[in-house]
């Protein structure tokens, strides 16, 4: 790799904002807030959502089901013809 071209890689800790958990990783985003993990301290990046709270992998998922919607709306408000002026 060229030098001074690439920004610093170094590791970080993110905190999901809605369930508390953290784990350590590496990113180039940068904070002012740390927080000390295992005796070191790092930087602290706070997300909203991140694997630990999002509803696909903690299995939380809803499936829509969409079959039979459309017989559904035919059957409350019926069929309607099309009349020709």
């Amino acid at each position: 790799m060229r030098k001074n071209i690439h920004p610093d890689y170094h590791a970080v800790v993110f905190r999901d904002s809605s369930t508390g958990d953290e784990f350590l990783t590496r990113s180039t985003a940068r904070s002012t807030a740390t927080v000390e993990l295992d005796g070191t301290s790092y930087p602290l990046i706070v997300a909203d959502v991140t694997s630990a709270s999002h509803p696909f992998w903690t299995g939380n998922a809803r499936v829509v089901d969409t079959q039979g919607q459309v017989q559904k709306f035919h059957q409350r408000y019926g069929k309607r013809t099309r009349t020709t002026v």
